[in-house]
């Protein structure tokens, strides 16, 4: 693509990020980036032409086309349209195979079947007594589910997917592709809490699963790291959940520190706009974010490392105009930009009073990138709201700070606060190994998590 903007080009993460993600995934991330002003215009469309080029969504490849070409309807190849028919067809086709067995799903004793039972031969059993059910059925189910993404139907391959995945065993050939496949439906959908459902049941399954070799391992959580972006960043609990995959679930941050660490930006932001947990867990971002440093900078993690490691609050200041500008270009965080320089002026803030006890409002205001009547109401209302323990001198124009000592009774709620964070991460992720124990005993073979 054709740089415009050489700054927001050297920070833009879309090409990276778009290297693990399916191409019906970088659609969104592309659209985006349109109007952007960081690349030529033209080029993004080409980009967007050939990643369409290989799916089945024809109408959309020729509309782009000729947006491409400044063409009309007759500009457009031959193979464009021929490959439509084909498509056309083939969809019928795989519709009307896939449909008696739709038609069985649908039926309400199939329905309550479902919700009861949790063994997938348990389940064929009764379709095969009950309803005339072939396991070609199956296959033709993965095969329309699978044929509809490609044409951009999400709904009817989530629904497929489905139905799909409840009918066969974890080993099956395409059970991996059948959860992602579910998973970026989902997403497509904007479906969070489905998507996250999916999400964790694609996990369980690459955490308890034996791959080939570690390497494809390390791959197959570095997709799930990508692609978990997208519902962190969208769903409510989003925040507090990425913290606790990408931080304290060393198989994750191993996957991230070796293969993508890039991705700390975002979790970066997950932890300067996450209040509370933010003290927390900061002093072990700040680790790792140190210990990649010589692989990987950008604002965002230089803010922090300024403000928390060398104390340079004129260095803060400066980065954090530039996380202003990253943000605001930024698919996955470009929502969380008025929390984020919120918070970060707070950081900024909670820092500087540490070691000073009487402050100039108009220094502090040039430290947070705010006019001094701005910052005067800032300070104003965290007092009002017992965030701090500070008066104003409003004819000298200082804060004076109250006392900064802490007494042995506060800094043992800080750390106990921290403990209990970390416990509770741990107690998680046990439970999470438990159950999953707990099934595989009760069961002659693990079917997975239905």
């Amino acid at each position: 693509m054709q740089i415009i903007k050489n700054t927001m080009a050297e920070f833009d993460l879309t090409t990276k990020i778009g290297s693990y993600l399916d191409r019906h995934l970088v659609f969104p991330l592309m659209e985006f980036l349109s109007g952007k002003g960081i690349y030529d215009e033209r080029e993004l469309l080409q980009g967007k032409l050939d990643l369409l080029i290989n799916t089945n969504m024809v109408d959309f490849a020729m509309d782009v086309y000729k947006e491409v070409h400044g063409v009309g309807d007759e500009g457009v190849p031959k193979s464009l349209v021929d490959r439509r028919v084909e498509v056309v067809a083939q969809l019928k086709h795989l519709q009307s195979e896939a449909g008696p067995v739709l038609s069985i799903f649908i039926n309400p004793e199939v329905q309550k079947q479902i919700q009861e039972s949790r063994d997938f031969r348990q389940l064929q059993d009764y379709l095969i007594d009950q309803f005339q059910f072939r396991p070609e059925m199956i296959d033709t189910l993965y095969d329309c589910a699978k044929l509809q993404y490609e044409c951009g139907n999400y709904h009817g391959a989530a629904e497929y997917l489905y139905f799909y995945r409840i009918l066969v065993p974890t080993t099956d050939r395409n059970f991996l592709s059948g959860l992602w496949g579910k998973l970026a439906s989902e997403i497509l959908m904007q479906n969070w809490d489905t998507a996250l459902e999916d999400l964790n049941r694609l996990k369980e399954y690459l955490d308890n699963q034996a791959f080939a070799s570690a390497l494809e391992s390390l791959q197959q959580r570095t997709w799930l790291i990508h692609w978990a972006l997208f519902v962190f960043f969208n769903h409510a609990k989003g925040r507090d959940l990425i913290i606790d995959m990408f931080l304290y679930q060393p198989q994750y941050l191993n996957a991230i520190q070796t293969m993508a660490p890039h991705i700390l930006r975002y979790l970066a932001t997950a932890v300067i706009t996450n209040k509370q947990h933010r003290r927390t867990v900061m002093k072990d971002l700040v680790k790792v974010i140190q210990q990649e440093s010589y692989t990987y900078r950008d604002p965002i993690t230089e803010f922090l490392e300024h403000l928390y490691v060398n104390f340079d609050f004129d260095g803060a200041q400066q980065k954090l105009r530039e996380c202003e500008t990253v943000l605001a270009n930024d698919f996955f965080l470009v929502a969380c930009l008025d929390d984020f320089i919120e918070n970060a002026r707070l950081m900024i803030f909670e820092t500087f009073c540490r070691i000073h006890q009487c402050i100039s409002i108009s220094m502090l205001a040039e430290k947070l990138n705010m006019n001094v009547e701005a910052a005067e109401r800032w300070i104003v209302n965290l007092i009002r709201n017992a965030r701090l323990d500070a008066k104003i001198d409003s004819k000298l124009g200082h804060v004076v700070m109250g006392t900064q000592a802490l007494s042995p009774y506060l800094q043992l709620i800080e750390k106990t606060k921290a403990l209990s964070f970390r416990t509770q991460m741990l107690t998680i992720q046990v439970e999470k190994k438990l159950n999953t124990q707990n099934r595989e005993a009760g069961k002659s073979h693990w079917t997975g998590d239905f």
